[in-house]
């Protein structure tokens, strides 16, 4: 300490001995850093008040010129203002090199971590509590840098937040335990889509370079994840704060290997997260000498010299720092009106807002009213119009400028004097402000208000209008993330129907909102607003609906799709296809490419949701017995519970050490079982995700669990790859009977509606049915025989039953085998149904209770929900994918084979279908000139049919090998083909003279012929070739790839072709020198590849300048810059080869659902 700041302290030692009541002023110093716990307790042990100031006078005269400061402080703090005025003159100008505040004793270190980390301020008048801050701090430190969870705990108003916020304010804390930084987290009571919202702004945070990613993440697992990467990478050894949570599903989003503080109502939050967990609880009233305190501060008294009044007050308000701050900040300004507040909060004249509630509603109702009286009258209409504000949100500057019409730094004086008076929150991160209400402030303004609150909703959204079109908000503008999440709300509120409508109702909205959030927030908003949207047009409000509940794991992916293309494949009635036709319209005249698909309206949508909420494959899906929630598990180890109406998540659980097989919910959804790869049995609560039981008795992974279907004496019943079934009784800890019978892995079982039976599957091909009772079999149905007469390969007829369920009345069970699902009758044995959409196996089924739709689950990621009615009138017929197509004038003729082998020619324009006859063919081709087909088979032999008078010419140059590829020249004269036996046979059948063409290694995959009678070819030996076929000559060879060549083409000024590989890319190619032009495919940041697969099949427009290209969809190239000019995207994938008109104006395939596209370009 500096000479001038001790002899100034000598000088009035014997004033300030006299005087000071050191309790309260050394708190202030432990608080500052400049006292410690065991000097308090030197001072402390002294028998008297004097003594006592003496003492710790002595301390400070040791200490250095920051502790002067503190001492100073801490005497203005506690009202001794005569006495710090005669310490005034001595203060010593603080080194900045020490990095304190010598007004609060924070040093610049610290204030920077905070401001940067969205810590909130001391309150205005702020009253230490020591012991409790040394409790958290001790807390903290015992993480020792490892993850864990610190809980401060307490009733609302009791200042959880203060306390947590006052723990970090401490240089030595910061610096030696979390070096990485601190990370404050409003969070509150959320639902899914507004807990998405937190971690998009947390992660936006973290990430502000946006050097890990460009977008934000579009559901809470992807936030998850991308939070775990920041904070292990970006922010490692940092501390998040986690401040008002309420329920313990939220902090799974947050268990990620973190350092966590968290302030919480309901200590047991924590008790479904892992890790070291500390608590500290918070007494719920301040106590009467603390809350005398904080009057004492605002109003700027000893407590001594406090009225009677004052101890009335806390006494009426039962100490809540909440309460005391608010009636503190008014006294403020008008400190003669103790007695004024006093009577109001006792005649208790105000309406309680909630009973029951942990919340003090009389004493916090009374006084906010009494706050907002007080406010000056040119500012109130504004407090007032914050009462349209949802709980927890934080509002930009920016959203109030609007609604008020003024500049920034005119609206944050208006807020200032709100958050002055403690009426409002301000939280500041880097430059922007962002304000909002207490919950219980929102409760008060919208009782207060209720009359109003119409009006006010209609203001906001009439000042939107004014400066906002809605789908021009731009993502870089403050306020665009709040209109984007609340417009809709505000619209609502308003009872502005013909807008919300309008807006809803809207692709352009659509668009710029999915893009932005994803298609869960919009989805929710849908259901939440249903019965305002169906009063304008229920139809309407059903094709937005549908559209973005079946599109809506598409909307969600990288880069995103064109909304409008999505748009043009809704039925042609569709609201949403009319617009989107309207904007392609305008967009086609600007030079972009758009689709029609021609023959969509013979396409029936049988699924009604499609949601995507594991990150690998799911395995089962089933529903709640009330319908209401679903429960799924999958290869990524984890069990998931989320609302059936919408997909929002509602419980995840990392259930096992491996992949979760199965999961069932019993009949009184108390429970969920779930089984995996690791051979047990695990119950849940279905609530708490709480581990109720584990069971360990099957020898191999176990594949599926259902309970019985009656509460009164609940059974479990599970099956495994040891082939045997077994029941369990929930009271007891061993099972209760072994079931025998099948002889290979026992994949599903499901119980009859009456619990009599249970139904069994495996991958020995059967379903069988079993007595429940005496587990002896009942009957046995051979599904294997179903798929003998299919369009697969005889190599390929391992028939595995994946899965069944039961209908309500148990007269019908549905099937899953490969990716197909059936529809039994029980009686009869006969199949009523059949149904295809998922795009690989499909590993669950599942009725839902009243039996109007039902779950299927899949490898692909997806889970899909199916009307029972639409499946089981569902007649459509499902073609192979080896079509040919001939284009003749306005004419599109498909050839094609159905599943039941019947080939059949199709007039692409108005749907008229001719069957021809029945064939086991590997590929088919139409003549030019419609007069003959012809056909290939497995076993290498091929067959021409005149179609006039059905005769048949066979060709006795039989290839050894299946055929791959067969195709007339234009004179029809000719037929050629490729085999696996990696020739190319040129057949004149007319002269019965053939040409072989030999040179490629293995399977010649396909070729294409050229003018001047060239023929180019590709293998699975990488090279393409071309031939002549006259001469039999190989005129050029080019090796492409390093594996299989799929598909190629070649421009028609024959200057450049083009080539697709199993590598996933596609290469166009200098046909003079070879040389590589451009490459069509690379990875996406998703690192999924362009095309979603293989690139099947590709070819040039006329001119040369644009390329399509089949694969996991259909692509259109720009082949001068190698940009893709649209993506259309197909129901099923793995699409094989496209046929495009001689025009480059008409496109027609078939994906692997059997689905038959014919597309035309828009104009």
């Amino acid at each position: 300490m500096d000479a001038k700041a001790r002899n100034c302290l000598l000088q009035h030692r014997e004033a300030l001995e006299k005087d000071i009541k050191t309790s309260y002023i050394m708190d202030h110093m432990i608080s500052d850093g400049f006292l410690t716990i065991s000097e308090e307790e030197k001072v402390r042990n002294e028998p008297t008040q004097q003594q006592r100031a003496a003492m710790l006078i002595k301390m400070i005269l040791k200490k250095d010129n920051d502790s002067y400061v503190s001492f100073y402080n801490a005497l203005l703090h506690e009202g001794y203002k005569d006495l710090a005025a005669l310490l005034h003159d001595g203060i010593p100008v603080v080194s900045s090199s020490s990095g304190k505040d010598s007004v609060s004793g924070i040093t610049s270190y610290v204030r920077t971590v905070l401001c940067e980390g969205g810590v909130p301020q001391r309150p205005v008048v702020f009253v230490t509590r020591k012991k409790l801050v040394n409790a958290i701090q001790q807390k903290l430190s015992k993480l020792k840098g490892e993850p864990g969870w610190v809980t401060i705990h307490g009733m609302a108003g009791c200042g959880k937040s203060v306390l947590a916020a006052e723990a970090v304010r401490d240089h030595s804390l910061l610096e030696g335990c979390f070096p990485g930084g601190v990370h404050w987290v409003s969070v509150g009571k959320q639902d899914k889509s507004g807990l998405l919202m937190k971690l998009q702004n947390l992660c936006t945070r973290l990430d502000q370079d946006e050097s890990f990613s460009q977008r934000l993440p579009l559901n809470i697992e992807e936030a998850k994840d991308r939070l775990r990467i920041l904070m292990l990478r970006k922010h490692p050894r940092s501390l998040l704060i986690l401040d008002d949570v309420w329920d313990s599903w939220v902090l799974k989003a947050f268990d990620n290997q973190c350092q966590i503080l968290l302030t919480t109502r309901d200590k047991s939050v924590t008790d479904s997260v892992m890790g070291p967990k500390y608590v500290v609880p918070v007494e719920s009233s301040l106590g009467k000498e603390k809350g005398l305190e904080i009057l004492s501060l605002f109003v700027n008294m000893k407590k001594a010299d406090l009225p009677e009044q004052a101890h009335s007050i806390i006494k009426e308000c039962k100490g809540s720092p909440l309460v005391v701050s608010l009636i503190g900040a008014l006294l403020r300004d008008f400190p003669n009106r103790w007695e004024y507040y006093l009577k109001q909060l006792q005649n208790k004249q105000f309406k309680r807002i909630r009973k029951s509630s942990s919340y003090d509603y009389e004493a916090l109702d009374e006084a906010m009213s009494i706050s907002v009286e007080m406010l000056r009258e040119d500012i109130k209409d504004y407090y007032t119009d914050l009462s349209i504000l949802q709980k927890d949100v934080k509002v930009p500057t920016k959203v109030l400028c609007i609604l008020w019409d003024m500049e920034t730094e005119e609206v944050e004086d208006i807020l200032q004097e709100f958050v002055n008076k403690s009426l409002l929150f301000c939280d500041r991160n880097g430059k922007s402000f962002r304000y909002y209400l207490h919950d219980l402030q929102v409760d008060f303004l919208t009782e207060k208000n209720c009359s109003q609150l119409q009006d006010l909703h209609k203001k906001i959204i009439t000042q939107f209008q004014r400066y906002h079109q809605p789908h021009t908000l731009s993502p870089d503008q403050e306020d665009c993330m709040y209109w984007y999440n609340f417009l809709a709300y505000h619209m609502a509120s308003a009872k502005m129907h013909k807008e919300l409508c309008a807006l809803m109702f809207s692709l352009d909205w659509i668009k710029a909102k999915t893009e932005l959030v994803g298609p869960a927030h919009l989805i929710h908003e849908f259901v939440e607003y249903r019965h305002i949207l169906d009063e304008k047009d229920c139809a309407v409000s059903e094709n937005f609906q549908e559209f973005l509940s079946l599109n809506g794991h598409l909307l969600g992916r990288q880069p995103f799709p064109n909304i409008v293309q999505l748009g043009l494949c809704e039925p042609e009635t569709s609201e949403v296809y009319q617009q989107a036709k309207l904007q392609a319209k305008q967009e086609v005249d600007n030079g972009m490419l758009y689709l029609e698909w021609i023959n969509k309206k013979n396409i029936t949508n049988l699924s009604r949701l499609v949601v995507r909420p594991h990150t690998d494959a799911v395995y089962h899906a089933c529903f709640s017995e009330d319908g209401q929630r679903i429960a799924s598990c999958g290869a990524d180890k984890t069990l998931q519970v989320f609302k059936a109406e919408t997909g929002e998540k509602l419980l995840e659980i990392k259930a096992h050490e491996d992949e979760v097989l199965c999961c069932a919910f019993s009949t009184d959804d108390r429970f969920i079982a779930t089984c995996s790869v690791d051979k047990k049995v695990k119950i849940w609560n279905s609530m708490t995700g709480e581990l109720v039981h584990t069971y360990d008795e099957h020898s191999e992974q176990v594949n599926c669990c259902h309970f019985t279907n009656s509460s009164h004496h609940l059974l479990l019943a599970t099956g495994s790859s040891d082939c045997f079934l077994k029941l369990w009784d929930l009271n007891q800890k061993e099972c209760r009977n072994t079931m025998f019978g099948h002889t290979n892995s026992v994949n599903h079982c499901r119980f009859s509606p009456d619990d009599k039976l249970l139904a069994s599957c495996s991958a020995d091909g059967t379903l069988k049915l079993w007595d429940a009772t005496s587990a002896n079999e009942r009957k046995s149905i051979n599904v294997k025989q179903f798929f003998l007469n299919s369009e697969d390969p005889q190599e390929d007829m391992e028939v595995i039953v994946k899965c069944c369920s039961w209908s309500a009345d148990g007269a019908r069970i549905i099937v899953a085998a490969k990716n197909k699902i059936f529809l039994w009758n029980i009686d009869s044995r006969s199949k009523v149904a059949d149904c295809r959409g998922h795009l690989s196996w499909v590993h669950g089924v599942m009725f839902s209770p009243d039996g109007s739709s039902f779950l299927t689950s899949s490898d692909d990621q997806t889970i899909r929900l199916w009307e029972t009615k639409k499946v089981c009138k569902n007649s459509a017929v499902m073609l192979k994918q080896e079509v040919d197509v001939v284009f003749q004038e306005n004419e599109v003729m498909v050839l094609a084979v159905d599943h039941i082998r019947r080939l059949q020619l199709i007039n692409g324009r108005t749907g008229q279908i001719d069957y021809l006859t029945e064939a086991q063919v590997s590929c088919c081709c139409l003549s030019p000139h419609l007069q003959y087909i012809a056909f290939g088979d497995e076993n290498g032999a091929i067959e021409i049919l005149e179609l006039v008078n059905n005769r048949i010419f066979q060709s006795r140059f039989q290839h050894r090998k299946t055929v791959w590829h067969i195709q007339f020249t234009a004179d029809e004269k000719t037929l050629i083909s490729s085999s696996d036996d990696s020739e190319i046979q040129v057949w004149n059948w007319q002269l019965d003279k053939c040409i072989f063409l030999r040179g490629h290694q293995e399977t010649v995959k396909d070729f294409r012929l050229l003018k001047n009678s060239r023929l180019l070819s590709w293998s699975f030996d990488g090279t393409v070739k071309v031939w002549n076929i006259i001469t039999g000559n190989k005129e050029k060879d080019f090796v492409c790839h390093q594996g299989t060549v799929l598909s190629c083409d070649i421009s028609h000024d024959a200057t450049k072709f083009s080539s697709t590989s199993a590598d996933k890319t596609a290469k166009i190619w200098n046909v003079s020198n070879g040389e590589l032009l451009h490459l069509c495919a690379p990875l996406s940041e998703e690192g999924a590849a362009t095309h979603g697969g293989w690139v099947t099949d590709l070819c040039f427009s006329p001119d040369g300048k644009m390329l399509i290209s089949a694969g996991g969809y259909i692509k259109w190239w720009n082949v001068v810059t190698g940009e893709s000019s649209q993506t259309f995207y197909t129901n099923g994938t793995n699409l094989k080869k496209i046929h495009v008109s001689p025009d480059f104006k008409t496109y027609v395939t078939v994906d692997n659902l059997g689905i038959l596209y014919i597309l035309q370009t828009l104009e």
